[in-house]
């Protein structure tokens, strides 16, 4: 995340409004890199590998899009206007021909990250189906987010991420997880036979590391192991179905912050990965290798400290300089004016243009993989297997036989300092703070909210704490203390399944480990792949030198120095559950608390819409013009109604129709990137609203005769709900 729940809770919130949400709540309750390892030994063919089942589906699952807060950034001011783009699941699911009980389903949600509270509802809607659904099981569903900051909130199930949306939101939680079962109804629908494929290509262009400071304190004899900072190499997978050699879909993997749009943008949106797979499905309805319904999933990988900023961090303060290079500060000493710009930033347009073209780098880097040879996935059997597992001090021992230990969660005071993607607002906290001494104000808050034991500050040393989040039990749980332990292999490809945002370094070690132990079971050279972050959010993964500097990353590895050596130890030590000839499954472990019904909002409802006397639900208030010149923007404005009433999943809010021989037909709605819907309130009192419809015709429009739709929904004042809808006139477009 930019600045995530980490800096988002005490940085981008005012003090005095974080403070009074906190008493309110306790009174409540008294290189280029290389390719994966395997992928750049193996011999690219054109010849097919084994069968598998494979199935692909897609739903939607647009939240609220206005009247809540955005999950990413934690930002109380960052409330939604409207939507640029629905987000979607995307399921992708890989059975053993013969033993087709041994599958998985890997999900890629458009949202923050997975998380336990979702995890919760998938599985429970999955048992809810019945017989046909029983294979599905904790082992082997995995929830991922594309790490996007401007979906909907409110769906968390810890507290501290929580506090920053005005807690739990059952419309925007259910929005999600109704999605993310329907793409799995999907895919399960259209299993069939088929194999799978794995390409790569070189994407350079679409980050940098952000914390290149934290990097450098890895031994210069691993980094020389790499000409980049970040991982470069997007690795795709490819579904082809057997009855006529046609593609369902690909699953790729590239790490990019979902953080283009900035912290400023309050429409709806899937970020650069959501424009990634926009594009990559809009080519393939017309390209003769892809079946109907084709799925693109571009899924998160080791993300941590990459940033899609790529023009690099700059002070805003009139001085032209760039921030400084170890804790992302200006000339006053303050993080405040240090922002990361995205390759278009000169249009100061919140981070669109910049969003649509880092979605485009990564599209196209797909497509070369897509049209590339390819390496054969091989080997029949299906394997997984997920367990829960308590970071609570568990002690462990490390490869050269010294003894490690976790810790419970905790925040640092750095993480407080933000990132150069979205900086924090607090001006004494800076990235790279070791030393709490140097903030006797930071202190006593800290001890407000609870002191950590002396056992806790010697297990999270050199992090100074802030939030002692992990052992805050009131009124229910702040922070996950219990992860998803999760690992998925088809063939040869391994799929480590990363609880947290992994940095650069962190995700080549945990694959290189992972490849190591997995090839003593495999005919052939693992492939091994990370995503994340995914089923619990348990925020970030550093290595243990990284950690020591306390960057932005390090301050929010909430488990302590030793939190990658654990996730290394426990999916390593347990990886004998994926050969060929396993039968057994590790144990569940202990369940971590499920707040769904607990859960604080301090989110208000829809009460009800009126339209203005002389005006009526769906009237155009601006009329378009009658003619524009392609690369304009047509602006429409109807009296509208809160579009809260009705989600309108997998349907639209905003359309575009042309006249085609004398017929009006369809042909944009919500998932355009360039078409727009924004809501705002214009009398709280009587409710009256309007609906502002643009599209930018600057993206992928043609010439011809259009007029604009727009669906709505109004609420009485007994309660009641009903349709509309408003047309524009027509115009044209040349």
């Amino acid at each position: 995340m930019a600045t995530s729940w980490h800096a988002g809770v005490f940085s981008r919130l005012p003090f005095v409004k974080l403070i009074s949400i906190i008493l309110l709540l306790f009174l409540h309750q008294v290189g280029s890199s290389p390719a994966p390892p395997g992928a750049e030994s193996y011999e690219k063919r054109a010849s097919k590998g084994d069968k598998y089942l494979i199935g692909v589906g897609k739903a939607d699952i647009t939240g609220p899009v206005v009247e809540i807060i955005l999950a990413g950034y934690a930002d109380l001011a960052q409330t939604g206007s409207g939507l640029r783009q629905r987000i979607y699941s995307r399921a992708f699911i890989v059975a053993d021909v013969e033993n087709p009980d041994d599958r998985f389903v890997y999900l890629v949600l458009d949202i923050q990250s997975g998380d336990t509270a979702l995890r919760y509802g998938i599985m429970e809607g999955l048992a809810a189906l019945g017989s046909g659904y029983s294979m599905y099981t904790q082992h082997n569903v995995a929830v991922t987010g594309t790490h996007s900051h401007s979906g909907p909130g409110g769906w968390f199930n810890y507290l501290m991420p929580q506090i920053s949306t005005l807690g739990f939101s059952t419309e925007s939680y259910q929005a999600i997880v109704d999605g993310a079962i329907l793409s799995i109804q999907r895919a399960h629908q259209n299993l069939t036979e088929g194999y799978l494929d794995v390409s790569t290509a070189e994407v350079t262009d679409a980050a940098i590391n952000r914390s290149p400071w934290s990097y450098e304190q890895n031994p210069e004899e691993e980094r020389a192991k790499y000409s980049h900072n970040i991982d470069t190499t997007l690795t795709l997978l490819k579904f082809q179905r057997a009855s006529d050699n046609k593609n369902i879909g690909v699953l790729s993997w590239l790490p990019v912050h979902g953080t283009s749009l900035l912290g400023n943008n309050t429409h709806i949106a899937g970020d650069n990965k959501g424009v990634s797979a926009w594009l990559f499905e809009t080519e393939m309805k017309s390209d003769d290798s892809a079946a109907d319904g084709f799925v693109a999933g571009f899924s998160q990988a080791n993300v941590g400290d990459t940033s899609p900023n790529v023009l690099g961090a700059w002070c805003d303060d009139g001085s032209g300089e760039q921030c400084s290079y170890e804790n992302s500060t200006c000339s006053d000493g303050t993080p405040q004016a240090c922002h990361g710009r995205g390759p278009e930033f000169a249009k100061l347009d919140l981070g669109v243009s910049s969003c649509y073209e880092i979605g485009r780098r990564q599209y196209a880097g797909a497509r070369e993989a897509y049209d590339s040879s390819t390496t054969p996935v091989v080997g029949s059997s299906v394997k997984s297997f997920h367990f829960f597992h308590n970071m609570t001090f568990w002690e462990f021992e490390l490869p050269d036989g010294s003894a490690a230990k976790t810790c419970p969660a905790a925040m640092g005071y750095s993480f407080a300092g933000g990132t150069s993607d979205w900086p924090g607002g607090i001006s004494d906290l800076t990235q790279g703070d070791t030393d709490s001494s140097d903030n006797p104000f930071w202190a006593a808050v800290s001890g407000l909210l609870k002191t950590p034991s002396a056992e806790q500050k010697a297990c999270q040393q050199p992090k100074p704490i802030l939030i002692d989040a992990g052992e805050i039990k009131a009124p229910y749980a702040w922070a996950p203390n219990i992860v998803d332990i999760q690992v998925l292999r088809v063939g040869q490809l391994v799929i480590i399944i990363s609880p947290s945002e992994a940095t650069t370094m962190s995700g080549r070690r945990w694959r290189e480990a992972v490849a190591k132990e997995a090839a003593s079971f495999l005919d052939k050279d693992p492939i091994v792949v990370l995503g994340g972050p995914s089923n619990t959010y348990a925020h970030y993964v550093a290595t243990p030198e990284e950690y020591m500097v306390q960057r932005y990353e390090g301050a929010s590895t909430i488990f302590g120095k030793h939190e990658l050596d654990a996730y290394i130890n426990l999916t390593v030590s347990n990886l004998d559950f994926l050969a060929p000839d396993s039968s057994e499954l590790p144990s569940a472990g202990p369940s971590p608390p499920d707040n769904r019904k607990t859960s604080l909002s301090f989110i208000t409802g829809v009460v009800y819409d009126t339209a203005p006397i002389g005006s009526s639900f769906g009237k155009v208030l601006k009329k378009p013009d009658s003619k524009y010149s392609l690369g304009s923007a047509v602006n429409v404005t109807f009296q509208g109604a809160n579009p809260r009433n009705n989600l309108r999943l997998e349907g639209t809010f905003a359309a575009i129709e042309q006249k085609i021989d004398g017929e009006w037909e369809q042909v944009k709605d919500d998932a355009d990137w360039f078409l727009v819907y924004t809501w705002r309130r214009t009398n709280w009192v009587l409710g009256h609203s309007e609906v502002d419809i643009t599209w930018e015709t600057s993206g992928n429009a043609e010439a011809g005769t259009y007029r604009v739709k727009y669906y709505g929904d109004r609420k009485n004042i007994l309660g009641a709900i009903s349709a509309f809808t408003g047309t524009s006139s027509e115009f044209v477009l040349s």
